[in-house]
């Protein structure tokens, strides 16, 4: 199962903490944009912000991108819309000014589909209004129901699957066209575009990095493993590692734009470069598998950038991880000691139901690399409950390796059968939804006990935290990370932000820590 970290529901109601680390309600107004920073009780959603003003922008087309789902969509997103601005396009962040206007879609949940249909329809009377408007749905609901959007939503013109985002000017160019000729219909302009044999292409150095202090950076594409639940494959593709070389170009473009924090992206990251031949020859050789360039190989060429301040990984899975792996994390003082990798269940009979190529034996021992190597490794975990075939004993198992494995962050999912995957297709849903909700509850409160543990472990200590932006509810509080990768609240001026500070903790919730900072030594 693809869970890009912190982005999904079902999570725990948790996130932005108050100057005692309370936790603080998130802000869920529809039109809204949503901020990324937080973790939250629904399908994250981003929209595009408009981009500086220009003399060139000015009578510029316009595009808005709206984005359901994870870090991989938001990147992605961003691609498009430099794409765009690329054909002369200005960003801006009203949908009624929007001349295109795209959707960025999410499958893992149906929820998450539903949503986008909810928000495309609200859009049927603007496209009567103005007809010249192209609507367009793109990325994982896109390539999953490819031409199903125009029968539920006939006012859409264009579908682009999760590896076209590199053509959408050029689709929408040629909507535009099919529009313009004679005896032309809705119906014939539209575009479909799903072939998954593309590469992504993504640079985007000729023009300046507008993201901010923290960026995304998608080092491979698609997944190669079989979880019976999981759409991603069908959705994602095959595996295709980028280039390292390629890689650390973008990293110094964005650095040189001001980004000090990047989050490196991949459905299991810590498989990257698997896919790639293994060295021949003279060609160097990487830590990886027969040679091959790895994830370890990377985290130390982005050790050595100069401006980058922090560096996180989102998702792992027990299979990939490596000694050398391991030793890069402990070598390199830029990555931050939290890692998102999920068990999903703490049964070997249903992890085998799930395929998830590994059982909890294997999971202990790759655990146990990494704490072996990195002393101070938080581990975090996404958990299905009520996947098909779950007894009470094997329910029990999840609290129990929860507790023995005491992951600091967990997210707790009911099964939702997803079209087109094994277990939806060939498994019964033989969990009650009535079991389904009581579990969920269960493992919940278990988290949360265990997380609490963990946060309570560090107060009294002093800790280097990352300070990322002011809270939007008391503007004299500081909001990041310990380097662990808990949150951490701190009292501050806002000359603070995007830089390391350390902090007293004095307070723990299950959430997270707060504490103040303790001053250098004169």
């Amino acid at each position: 199962m693809l869970i890009l970290w912190l982005t999904f529901a079902r999570l725990l109601p948790v996130v932005v903490l108050d100057a005692r680390g309370a936790p603080l309600p998130a802000p869920l107004s529809f039109w809204q944009t949503v901020a990324a920073f937080e973790l939250r009780m629904s399908i994250t959603r981003h929209q595009t912000r408009s981009a500086p003003d220009s003399p060139a922008s000015a009578g510029a087309p316009k595009v808005h991108v709206v984005t359901f789902g994870c870090q991989m969509n938001k990147y992605d997103s961003e691609l498009v819309e430099g794409r765009f601005r690329r054909r002369g396009y200005a960003t801006t962040e009203s949908m009624d000014d929007a001349d295109v206007l795209l959707f960025n879609t999410c499958s893992v949940r149906d929820h998450a589909e539903e949503r986008t249909w909810s928000w495309v329809g609200e859009l049927k009377r603007a496209k009567e209004r103005r007809p010249d408007l192209v609507i367009g749905i793109m990325g994982c609901m896109a390539q999953r129901v490819e031409e199903e959007v125009f029968k539920r939503a006939g006012h859409v013109d264009l579908v682009a699957g999760t590896r076209q985002f590199q053509n959408l000017p050029h689709m929408v160019d040629q909507v535009r066209e099919r529009r313009a000729a004679q005896g032309a219909t809705q119906a014939t302009s539209r575009l479909v575009a799903t072939e998954t044999s593309d590469d992504v292409h993504v640079d985007r150095t000729d023009v300046p990095f507008e993201g901010g202090s923290h960026a995304y950076l998608a080092v491979m594409r698609g997944c190669d493993l079989s979880c019976t639940y999981c759409i991603v494959p069908t959705t994602r593709g095959r595996v295709r590692s980028r280039n390292l070389e390629d890689l650390l170009r973008e990293v110094r473009w964005m650095v040189a734009g001001g980004v000090r924090v990047i989050t490196l992206l991949g459905q299991t990251v810590n498989s990257y470069g698997e896919d790639f031949d293994p060295p021949t020859g003279d060609e160097s050789r990487g830590t990886g598998r027969q040679g091959r360039p790895s994830l370890a190989d990377l985290l130390r060429h982005l050790q050595e950038v100069e401006g980058l301040a922090r560096i996180r990984l989102i998702t792992l899975h027990p299979s990939y991880v490596t000694r050398a792996f391991a030793e890069a994390i402990r070598d390199c003082d830029k990555v931050e000691r939290f890692l998102p990798l999920p068990a999903q269940a703490g049964s070997d009979a249903i992890l085998r139901g799930m395929k998830r190529g590994y059982n909890l034996d294997l999971y202990r021992r790759r655990a146990d690399i990494l704490r072996e190597i990195v002393p101070d490794i938080e581990l975090g975990s996404d958990w299905i409950v009520g996947f098909p075939g779950e007894e009470e004993a094997d329910f029990q198992g999840t609290l129990d390796f929860l507790e023995e494995q005491q992951f600091l962050v967990n997210y707790v999912f009911k099964y939702d059968p997803r079209p087109g995957t094994h277990a939806d297709e060939r498994l019964a849903n033989s969990v009650s939804d009535a079991i389904k909700k009581e579990r969920n509850q269960r493992l919940l409160a278990a988290a949360e006990r265990v997380q609490r543990g963990r946060c309570e472990r560090v107060v009294g200590q002093d800790v280097p935290a990352w300070l990322e932006r002011v809270s939007e509810r008391d503007p004299g509080l500081l909001l990041g990370r310990t380097l662990s990768g808990m949150p951490v609240s701190c009292p501050g001026p806002t000359d603070w932000v995007n830089s390391q500070r350390i902090v007293r903790l004095d307070t723990a919730t299950p959430f997270g820590v707060a504490g103040f900072d303790v001053p250098a030594p004169a």
